[in-house]
């Protein structure tokens, strides 16, 4: 006699079938918390390589153990060797630790499961998806008169929509303008689209110049309107830094360029009363990429690409029989495969409806003030040490710093050194023609403490 199949999570009994294995999953977080005792495991790959061997075992095994071992030893495993964002000394990348409410409401998309390519897989979600986006992109283009954004996987994604959209528009001539502290995306993008390789604007002070700029486009585009899309960056990867949104938008008008912002990092700063002023000009672009999975405390992935003219998204329109045949979507139904390159997609947008439905806007912009507020505390923490460099306040909540005189060995030495003993995880960066300790921060639950004992750690290895 066959035995049942295991439960489903959805549907009517799919809750109960779930809550026991929940409080499993639960355990075994908290247990392998502890056991880890810090922001990472210590001990280095191989050591973590090892201890999750020896946890799997066989790896396709010919008979199984049950749900409740299987979710106990790997979810252990995994949350005791994970580098954990929640831990206020985890500051390397952005990375954000996930609201709790937000990763609560994740696990209801999980379950229901819904498929965001047809409107008959995903009735509500794809009204939710509709309704958001839409406000979503009223905030970044308040002045447009039809804005509309896609929910996408990050700044990677987004930036290559952009791209694409750009070419659709202008064809294959298109070039494509970038500082040097743009993300690698633009690079990685341009080669997928069969485009050239963008031309890359210096950025000295970390920003991109309007001068060069007009430099730049003045050899690409000669006297007339020539195709290009000037990528700009609001919160770069390495520093944190803000290009000068205003002028460059008056540089592109004036060489009749569209303007894309990657505004991944530093786009939720629109929620803060006290920082938005920083994005002045972010409105002018004719595409913004945002992540919620950054400076939204939202688990990945949650990122969008704005539009200032929904008629910019048409390019993206396509035609599958079985998923938006002509006679439905004439009928009525929503027509959902030209919301995204991809076919099956989850409903990413729950969680961040949740998180704005429980927040609000106040409750968000409070979030990004308290990170904002602890990179100052950092940069002053530093800047009071002697043996310790700034390298220059922080824009957004990435602070850079390094022991004074050391060398860039040294600099990478002391990084590593956190790292394998599971002491602190910071990032790296290059700047000045140096290298530098990168902490971005994203905890708001992170203490003036935490930010000394963060200090404090770098000290102790510097003299080592």
């Amino acid at each position: 006699m066959r035995a049942a199949p295991p439960p489903l999570a959805g549907g009517a009994p799919g809750p109960d079938a779930l809550r026991p294995l929940l409080d499993t999953v639960l355990d075994a977080l908290r247990t392998g918390a502890e056991e880890r005792g810090g922001p990472l495991p210590a001990g280095g790959p191989e050591t973590v390589a090892h201890r999750l061997r020896d946890a799997l075992g066989e790896a396709l095994p010919h008979h199984g153990t049950d749900p409740h071992e299987a979710l106990r030893t790997l979810v252990r495993t995994l949350a005791a060797g994970a580098a954990d964002p929640a831990h206020p000394l985890c500051a390397a990348h952005l990375h954000t630790p996930p609201l709790a409410l937000a990763a609560a409401a994740d696990l209801a998309a999980s379950a229901l499961n819904p498929s965001m390519d047809s409107w008959d897989q995903a009735p509500a979600a794809s009204a939710l998806e509709a309704q958001l986006t839409a406000a979503l992109a009223a905030e970044i283009h308040p002045q447009a008169d039809r804005p509309d954004a896609l929910v996408t996987t990050g700044g990677t994604e987004s930036n290559q929509l952009a791209l694409l959209l750009a070419r659709e528009r202008h064809g294959p001539a298109l070039r494509t303008v970038v500082g040097a502290n743009a993300h690698h995306s633009f690079h990685r993008a341009a080669w997928l689209l069969g485009l050239p390789e963008p031309v890359t604007v210096p950025t000295p002070n970390g920003t991109i110049d309007p001068a060069a700029l007009h430099e730049a486009l003045t050899t690409l585009t000669g006297p007339g309107p020539g195709p290009v899309v000037v990528a700009a960056t609001a919160g770069t990867t390495d520093e944190g830094l803000i290009d000068p949104l205003p002028a460059l938008a008056d540089t592109c008008d004036a060489h009749h360029a569209d303007l894309h912002v990657d505004a991944a990092y530093g786009g939720p700063l629109l929620f803060s009363r006290t920082h938005r002023h920083l994005l002045d000009g972010l409105d002018r672009a004719r595409t913004v990429t945002v992540d919620l999975h950054k400076l939204g405390w939202q688990p990945a992935a949650a990122g969008l690409l704005a539009v200032r003219d929904t008629a910019d998204l048409t390019a993206l329109g396509h035609t599958a029989d079985y998923l938006n045949a002509d006679d439905d979507t004439d009928a009525g139904l929503p027509d959902l495969l030209g919301r995204s390159l991809r076919t099956t997609r989850r409903p990413d947008v729950l969680k961040t409806a949740v998180t704005l439905r429980a927040l609000g806007r106040t409750g968000l912009g409070a979030l990004v003030d308290a990170c904002m507020d602890r990179a100052q505390n950092l940069a002053d923490l530093v800047e009071k040490r002697p043996g310790l460099d700034l390298r220059a306040r922080p824009t957004l909540t990435t602070v850079l710093f390094r022991p004074t005189d050391a060398t860039d060995a040294t600099v990478a030495g002391i990084r590593r050194t956190l790292l394998t003993e599971g002491r602190a995880v910071l990032g790296r960066a290059h700047a000045d023609g140096r290298l530098w300790l990168k902490a971005t921060l994203l905890n708001p639950h992170a203490t003036p403490g935490d930010l000394a004992q963060l200090i404090t750690l770098v000290e102790g290895s510097t003299h080592r």
